[in-house]
């Protein structure tokens, strides 16, 4: 596997000398500073790569190249963002960038109610719990109809998790989970978040299916012309939050989505966290069935505590078997003479870095223990299979 690690650009407290010290070789990062749904230009694209490259690095996959709000819900201008997208793919192929990342999430990427949940050791760790997560909804953000959306006993269990917590307590609860997009520390505040919430009124699974597919239909081919590929990333959580519609959770999404525009440049994010946290989810079964369209690896390690509450754990210690997955990965990539681009996804907060301003999840220690985990993991079951083959 190729080793990479995220960087959030040049802002970011992690630097590039921090990362290829942690032993990365690729950077995974994105034109953060570029409006959702303009165009990446050659020399924006040239710009960061020379910088990356100056630091002795590759960059290797974009992550992300976001898709604008309009097509996802198909109004307003969303052809013309199409058409947008279409060129940003060319240009970063032209530039030698072939693995995009992208989401079909609305509005909100990852959510997570607490950001420094305490381990045992003291490290912190990002955690999701749907009590918390219902009590924000329906009594603090006070979305119209979200009471529709829970039974009277997930309310009577959320109003009771909301009398425990202090006016400060219910503050950093509102801030945790409207955190706006990645690489950004700016939140949401309840006014825009309850207006964009009002434009998906009408959006169904099934409409943001038709929706995705309808874009892939366009964007796919071009990116396949140009030996580049999309790499979608699964719902995360996998579950439908604030009402609104969820269509990559499950094998079945996954399954969906691939069939519906058959080209090997319509892929996967494989992140065995967001497909993890759902206990239906078969990981191994996906990379069976999907292999040849895994195109990015995103490896962290999830622990579901109960059936509302999953909190991240150590990427080799989790209800993900780690070292099943990695050694299907090298099977696959030994079958198809491809090396996959895999970066430890988020990490614990250390008490090294406690001091250090970093975007939740991408602390650099939490990080760098996870990717030496799991090189070392790879070489062992690549040492076992040479041996075997």
């Amino acid at each position: 596997m190729q080793q990479t690690m995220r960087w959030f650009g040049p802002q970011d407290k992690v630097t590039l000398k921090d990362i290829r010290q942690a032993g990365a070789t690729g950077i995974v990062t994105a034109l953060h500073q570029i409006p959702v749904g303009e165009v990446w230009t050659i020399d924006d694209i040239e710009e960061r790569q020379q910088m990356i490259s100056e630091a002795g690095l590759n960059w290797t996959v974009v992550e992300s190249l976001p898709v604008h709000e309009e097509i996802k819900r198909a109004t307003g201008n969303y052809l013309q963002y199409i058409e947008n997208y279409k060129i940003s793919v060319k240009n970063l192929s032209e530039c030698g960038i072939k693995i995009i990342t992208y989401n079909f999430m609305p509005i909100l990427d990852w959510v997570r109610t607490d950001h420094n949940f305490i381990n045992e050791d003291g490290s912190r760790a990002l955690l999701y719990n749907q009590e918390a997560f219902t009590y924000f909804d329906v009594f603090l953000l006070k979305r119209p109809h979200s009471e529709d959306d829970y039974s009277e006993t997930e309310k009577e269990k959320a109003f009771q998790f909301g009398s425990t917590l202090s006016e400060e307590e219910k503050a950093l609860l509102f801030k945790n989970v409207l955190l706006g997009l990645p690489g950004s520390k700016i939140n949401f505040t309840a006014e825009q978040i309850l207006s964009l919430l009002d434009n998906y009124t009408h959006i169904t699974n099934e409409k943001l299916r038709e929706n995705l597919i309808y874009f892939l239909s366009e964007v796919a081919p071009v990116a396949a012309a140009c030996d580049a590929k999309l790499a979608i990333h699964p719902d995360d959580p996998p579950f439908s939050v604030l009402g609104l519609p969820r269509i990559v959770s499950s094998e079945e999404d996954i399954r969906a989505i691939l069939l519906a525009v058959p080209l090997n440049s319509n892929g996967l994010c494989y992140c065995t966290g967001s497909l993890g946290a759902h206990p239906k989810n078969n990981l191994e079964r996906i990379i069976d069935d999907c292999g040849d369209r895994i195109h990015f690896l995103h490896l962290r390690n999830t622990f579901r505590e109960s059936e509302t509450v999953f909190r991240e754990s150590e990427h080799l210690k989790g209800d993900t078997k780690m070292e099943s997955i990695v050694e299907k990965i090298l099977l696959l990539m030994n079958s198809t003479k491809v090396s996959l681009p895999m970066r430890p996804d988020h990490g614990f907060l250390h008490a090294v870095d406690e001091e250090k301003e970093t975007y939740p999840g991408y602390s650099l220690t939490g990080r760098l223990k996870g990717l030496a985990e799991l090189r070392g993991l790879e070489m062992g079951i690549a040492y076992k299979l040479n041996e075997l083959l």
